[in-house]
């Protein structure tokens, strides 16, 4: 029938999506690869448009890694601080490729940088959330000593959203490294108690405990396969689901 209103496509009304800072790298071995940001905000735009509520937590790895800080004999502290930095230009790039896709998106940092981004402000991120803005949430939680993952867990919960969608460069939860052990056996389904039990590279344990004592589900995927973000929003069996 023509004028008709479109059924919405989604799963889920709002997701918090993590993303590793190695994750833009694409091949490379550091920084910033723009056809795998390209291609990473064509699939986040697409979804925008049909009115999915999306904050964004992205890492600092293609930057800044903590192994690196050991190395230069940087302490914990100043490392965590570099990495948090790390994220807000990550985050910018992925604002400005959004943004070119026509997508409202608001950069909200847990440090002062009001330059260039706003406060992260719980009640401000969900008004954005609600005016159909994507937030990127920059910096982590804005302690040294938490990582991404956990300022992801910690987001999710604060934002109300439904799931968390945790993008990878492997097909979900494995026994063992799939590159390293070709032989590592794919997990489907987990309860986050065998995630925690089995000390199982999902997120930290900080993250897990998190979700679990507010009963978000995880869901981790390939996020270079186009097409699998929204298989994920969907609700299509991909990746693994933690629950």
């Amino acid at each position: 029938m023509s004028g008709a209103k479109r059924e919405y496509p989604f799963a889920y009304r709002r997701v918090l999506l993590k993303v590793s800072g190695e994750m833009l790298m694409g091949d490379a071995e550091f920084g910033l690869n723009p056809s795998v940001i390209d291609g990473f905000c064509d699939e986040i735009a697409d979804v925008a448009r049909e009115g999915l509520q999306m904050g964004i937590v992205v890492g600092g790895g293609n930057i800044f890694r903590g192994t690196l800080g050991e190395q230069l004999g940087i302490s914990r502290v100043s490392g965590d601080n570099m990495g948090m930095l790390a994220t807000l230009i990550n985050s910018l790039a992925l604002q400005a490729r959004l943004e070119d896709k026509g997508i409202p998106t608001r950069v909200m940092s847990a440090i002062n940088v009001d330059r260039f981004a706003e406060p992260y402000i719980r009640r401000r991120a969900l008004r954005h959330l609600e005016k159909g803005r994507t937030i990127i949430l920059a910096a982590g939680t804005g302690n040294p000593f938490f990582s991404t993952d956990t300022a992801a867990a910690l987001r999710a919960t604060e934002i109300g959203a439904e799931i968390l969608l945790k993008g990878t460069k492997v097909d979900g939860v494995f026994s063992d490294d799939p590159v390293i052990y070709p032989d590592a056996i794919k997990f489907d389904n987990m309860s986050f108690i065998d995630v925690l039990n089995k000390h199982l590279r999902v997120m930290d344990s900080t993250a897990t405990s998190l979700c679990m004592d507010n009963k978000i589900p995880i869901v981790v995927f390939n996020l270079h396969d186009e097409g699998n973000l929204r298989k994920a929003l969907e609700g299509q069996k991909i990746g693994t689901l933690v629950n």
